[in-house]
């Protein structure tokens, strides 16, 4: 009820609230000091947290904390507001809840200030004026609002390790935390005991209470059930800060929207910090009714006059159950998806493998469907480096560290090998990198999706172990020359035999379809140096290779050499050979003619070989009829003969004597 002090000549000390209301706010003074107080020190904390364990959910359970007693300060602060001028109004003075000085002494004291100070104590008034004037309760609960509003936002964060298990400041914590719940308890039964003639804005208090009192509890949760293994109390923990969140919300959405609330001195103010998200927090919860009473309240509109309200009222119990029986029937209905398939469980027992589609069984817990690939293909890294996808990278920008392969670089999807070695005639080991994938998938029968089922609770951790116990086996019997060279071929063929066997000795319905040897090469640090034996070697065989040629070349024409000689002295010898049988021959021809003709043969032979002799010369014979005592008189002198202007001419010849 609201009292104006202009129209309204009711006697004021008759009314509860106002005799109640120096009392009401000396209490709510010191409401508001604890709470400030408490908030202030679990900050305090929650920043010395957040220096040294910023991945503590300490550091969120002092958040969630500070916020809520920070929303209690705040509407405490807004309920003295109202205590305060209800004071006011009987002409008492009331516990102040901020101290400085007062205007009397400020005004009296303006004379002897300078200019400056003068100046300062103006601006000073101007600004308390503008405050007065949006109301005095704005400002308060607009920075504790939004003060809360941001340690809930920083204490938002689901990224919280596993908690370390409990130890003795945990349970001194919880001991502390369950003391300060229970006076809270006292005092918000304390608050609902107030009449609302003698203390209206006692149930308001007691709401935000309520809200503190569930943020206590809940943290008392988190910490009994922290343990160093589960998770869940560091989400809770995360959770919690929902309930001051929304709360928090509220009261800067009313904070804001009293600004535009017309201001009335004369008239009784109305409690402006008051959260509906408290009011929800009772029991037995009654949200139809709290709707009803704020409708009717604010806006005068009483849904207790409309049947059909009074109607779903009735009918909620019936309907929710109906609806929740049907809701739970039609658990039995599955549908199994394209890319998987479904094993049913009957009570506990695997009865039958459900092919994608929609299948009707008993609802659950009765009846249970378990989800099966269905001949989806996976592949399978041994280093376990590709449970990450890589991001797509653009085509103009630069290649992704995942596609170098060269030998020099270090890869994630690569794993060390011990392969044998040997080194100057004795046995040792030699270390690889390799990157072996394997590509499988679950059986397409019945049998293998139960074994993938209920045999191994992770297939892919299942693969890798077999994988990697195989690759140690194989690769011990194996250099690096041939896993280098011819033996590559033939080890992802080995390795996937292998691994298959093992995997059906396990019964685990796991099918493998290939296996891929994508490198092999020594370790990235030893890179250089094995590219320079590798260099080494190669011109090593290369100069052998090129010696070698040499000296070939050297042996085939020293042999063609030899056998060019051979040839030639058998020819010439052949030759040498025949000349003589041909001089014999003609000897004894020229000897038998000899001896049939006598000198007439001579003659005729030695006048074969003058002419023979003398073909290429110019003669002139001068008297052929000699006597046998005479020699022949030849003239060698050269006479003009007709020019063939073809032909070059000649040059003179030097006139010769004659030869007798």
């Amino acid at each position: 009820m609201m009292v104006d002090l202009e129209t309204e000549a009711t006697d004021l000390d008759g009314l509860p609230r106002f005799q109640r209301s120096k009392v009401h706010t000396r209490r709510l003074v010191l409401l508001t000091y604890v709470a400030l107080a408490i908030a202030t020190l679990l900050l305090t904390l929650q920043g010395l947290v957040g220096v040294f364990s910023p991945d503590s959910y300490w550091f969120v359970l002092l958040a969630v904390n500070g916020s809520a007693l920070f929303l209690l300060a705040a509407t405490a602060q807004s309920a003295w507001r109202v205590a305060s001028w209800r004071t006011t109004a009987l002409g008492q003075v009331p516990t102040p809840l901020v101290f400085w000085r007062g205007d009397a002494k400020e005004s009296v004291e303006s004379a002897s200030l300078s200019r400056f100070e003068r100046w300062c104590w103006q601006v000073g008034e101007t600004c308390r004026r503008q405050l007065h004037k949006l109301g005095a309760e704005t400002p308060w609960l607009v920075g504790l609002a939004v003060l809360a509003l941001l340690l809930v936002k920083g204490a938002w964060r689901f990224d919280l390790p596993v908690p370390l298990p409990a130890g003795q400041v945990t349970w001194v914590a919880i001991g502390i935390l369950a003391v300060f719940a229970f006076c809270l308890v006292v005092v918000e039964r304390h608050l609902m005991a107030e009449s609302e003639a003698t203390w209206p804005e006692a149930r308001a208090l007691a709401a935000v209470l309520r809200l503190v009192i569930a943020v206590h509890v809940l943290s008392i949760g988190c910490l009994v059930c922290v343990d160093g293994a589960r998770l869940w109390p560091a989400r809770l923990a995360v959770l919690i800060g929902v309930l001051p969140g929304l709360a928090a919300l509220e009261l800067l959405v009313r904070a804001v929207l009293a600004i535009f609330r017309p201001p009335r001195p004369r008239e009784e103010p109305a409690l402006v910090a008051r959260s509906l998200i408290g009011d929800l927090l009772q029991w037995p919860p009654r949200p139809m009714t709290m709707l009803q009473n704020e409708l009717h309240q604010r806006l005068g509109i009483d849904l207790r006059q409309v049947w059909a309200f009074a109607f779903m009222r009735r009918a909620f119990l019936p309907v929710a159950a109906s609806v929740a029986l049907v809701g739970w029937l039609l658990t039995g209905i599955v549908e199994v998806p394209m890319n998987n398939r479904g094993v049913y469980e009957r009570f506990g027992k695997p009865v039958a493998v459900y092919q994608p589609g929609l299948h009707i069984g008993l609802p659950w817990p009765f009846g249970k469907v378990l989800s099966v690939d269905n001949s989806i293909v996976h592949e399978l890294a041994t280093s376990g480096a590709d449970d990450a996808a890589d991001p797509l990278t653009a085509a103009e920008s630069a290649a992704p560290a995942t596609a170098n392969r060269l030998w020099d670089a270090t890869h994630l999807s690569e794993n060390s090998q011990v392969i044998a070695g040997a080194d100057g005639g004795r046995q040792g080991f030699q270390i690889v990198n390799m990157d072996v994938r394997f590509i499988y998938r679950i059986g397409m029968s019945d049998a293998a999706a139960l074994a993938a089922t209920y045999q191994s609770t992770d297939i892919a951790q299942l693969l890798r172990s077999v994988a990697n116990r195989v690759l140690v086996h194989d690769f011990a019997g194996r250099s690096l020359d041939g896993l280098l060279g011819t033996e590559r071929e033939a080890l992802g063929r080995d390795i996937g035999r292998a691994v298959q066997a093992d995997l059906n000795c396990m019964n685990s319905g796991v099918e493998l379809l290939a296996t891929s040897v994508e490198a092999i090469h020594p370790p990235a640090g030893a890179a250089n140096a094995y590219h320079a034996v590798q260099a080494a070697q190669i011109t090593a065989q290369a100069l052998v290779a090129r010696d070698r040629g040499q000296a070939a070349q050297k042996l085939n024409q020293a042999r063609l050499d030899a056998t060019s000689l051979a040839h030639k002295a058998t020819a010439d010898a052949h030759e040498v050979q025949t000349k003589a049988s041909t001089a014999a021959l003609r000897f004894e021809a020229e000897r038998t003619a000899w001896q049939h003709a006598g000198q007439a043969f001579i003659l005729e032979q030695y006048l074969e070989r003058l002419s023979q002799g003398m073909n290429g010369a110019s003669s002139l014979i001068i008297d052929h009829r000699l006597a046998a005592h005479q020699a022949p008189t030849l003239d060698l002198r050269s006479y003009a003969v007709p020019v063939d202007p073809m032909q070059p001419k000649p040059a003179p010849a030097r006139p010769q004597e004659r030869k007798n």
